[in-house]
């Protein structure tokens, strides 16, 4: 993997964990958690496939849960994960929140 496939997944975690912890409920699916990657706002050109690569990232890690049949994916972020969302906690896979 190259440096910048990495910082692009880096990037790809941190906009997923914010995403996750603005919701009331915590929780997306991989189809919307695509749609937020490749918006405006974020702006990472990010397929299913790599969305999905990344949450599963994200569960081993212990920053979301993950449920439903693998073609639709539903994640959950974890006290952890919402830490990391917000800014209050950091991890070296994970790009560090600048706002």
């Amino acid at each position: 993997m190259t440096d910048y496939h990495a910082t692009l997944g880096r990037h790809r975690r941190l906009a997923i964990l914010r995403f996750l912890s603005s919701l009331s409920t915590l929780t997306s699916n991989v189809s919307i958690l695509t749609d937020v990657l490749n918006g405006a706002d974020v702006g990472v050109d990010t397929s299913r496939d790599q969305t999905a690569t990344e949450l599963a990232w994200l569960a081993e890690n212990g920053f979301v849960t993950l449920s439903g049949p693998q073609d639709f994916l539903v994640a959950k972020a974890t006290p952890r994960g919402i830490d990391i969302g917000l800014g209050r906690a950091s991890h070296p896979g994970i790009q560090r929140r600048s706002t």
